[in-house]
């Protein structure tokens, strides 16, 4: 009888650790799952696939509510996140990416500081001569022609891949530009299953509800469930991004191809997808708008963690925007050539942030090896 009995907790044992790998298995299958761009042909009666009314269908992943954390102990352990930058291997985003690099290294290891590993992610499809200067994760770019020239549409794609291949040893994911320089330490701002972004004036999900509702359906909730976010800067939870990323690049893509959607949101077509794909998964943002600062407009630093410099800062001796100042500096100046190193200072009186913004450009420069070659 006791031999019988050992043989029957024997087989009990195996059966259930052979029921357990298998859930880990499927498990760690379905987080990832994603079509092709483009190549998805979802069956009309797919559990895992939205329809969407007048728009093109694609497949997205399942939705999942992600549970919201675990009680903290007492001893609070360090949430890292990760920082990720996709780029090009043009040289307009090549220099600005070792500027981004540059002040991501002085800030990682200061006091109130979250910030874990860093990677570019270039989605030229080819390494280029600075992977050992920056970490970096080569990724392909989309099909000829799939961007429509629009070569944004490559970073929802860029992503995905990085997800899916590499071994991204932190939690949370920090997702920035190559045109972001840190002045502070930035802390882990999410919490509670919640992303945290940096809201958009000009992303206006109530504004544009009749074109976001072929993408966003009513049976997901009200409208107001799209933040008002682009992908950048956003820190997320990494499961949360890995479930999100795929549902991104497919609403980029049938966004791009609806005429109404294309024209409604332009240059930031983009950032809506993301904040739709995001609310899709039921995965909500705080919205810090210190998060950022975008010079000219703001012209103090205040609590801000990054400098955006998306805007030409034109001067005379006040601001001349939209017209070409007796001193500038706009990003765009430098497209295809390097910025030289000890850029003229502004006039007197030019706001904090973009004296600030000069400097540390000027800072970067004059430190980082072989600059402009």
């Amino acid at each position: 009888m006791g031999g019988c009995g050992n043989l029957f907790f024997t087989l009990v044992i195996t059966f259930s650790a052979a029921l357990i790998t298998y859930n880990i298995i499927i498990s760690a299958n379905a987080s990832l799952k994603q079509e092709f761009p483009g190549l998805s042909n979802p069956s009309s009666s797919s559990s895992s696939s939205i329809k969407f009314k007048s728009a093109p269908s694609f497949s997205v992943d399942p939705i999942i509510k992600m549970p919201t954390e675990l009680p903290s102990s007492k001893k609070k352990s360090k949430k890292l996140f990760h920082t990720a930058v996709t780029a090009s291997d043009s040289i307009y985003n090549t220099w600005q990416c070792r500027v981004m690099y540059y002040w991501f290294k002085k800030q990682k290891d200061e006091p109130n500081s979250d910030m874990g590993g860093f990677t570019r992610i270039l989605h030229s499809g080819r390494p280029d001569r600075f992977m050992d200067e920056i970490p970096t994760f080569v990724a392909q770019p989309l099909p000829d022609g799939m961007d429509q020239g629009y070569i944004v549409l490559n970073r929802p794609w860029a992503f995905v891949q990085w997800l899916q291949q590499a071994d991204i040893q932190e939690d949370y994911i920090l997702m920035s530009e190559p045109d972001h320089i840190l002045v502070k330490p930035i802390p882990n701002l999410s919490r509670d299953g919640l992303g945290a972004a940096f809201p958009f004036f000009y992303i206006e999900p109530k504004k544009y509800e009749t074109v976001l509702r072929k993408f966003f359906p009513e049976k997901y909730g009200s409208i107001t469930n799209v933040d008002p976010i682009g992908n950048s800067p956003v820190i997320v939870g990494k499961e949360s991004l890995r479930k999100i990323a795929p549902t991104w690049m497919n609403v980029s893509l049938a966004m791009k191809k609806d005429p109404e959607a294309d024209k409604a949101f332009g240059w930031v077509l983009e950032m809506y997808a993301y904040a739709v794909a995001s609310a899709l998964h039921g995965v909500g943002n705080i919205l810090y708008k210190e998060f950022m600062i975008q010079p000219p407009w703001d012209t103090a630093i205040g609590k801000a963690y990054i400098i955006h410099y998306t805007y030409g800062c034109d001067y005379d001796l006040q601001l001349t925007y939209g017209k070409i100042g007796e001193w500038r500096f706009d990003k765009r100046s430098y497209d295809n050539v390097w910025p030289p190193r000890n850029l003229s200072m502004p006039p007197n009186g030019v706001p904090e942030s973009v004296v600030t913004l000069v400097k540390m450009v000027n800072e970067a420069t004059a430190n980082i090896p072989n600059w402009g070659s």
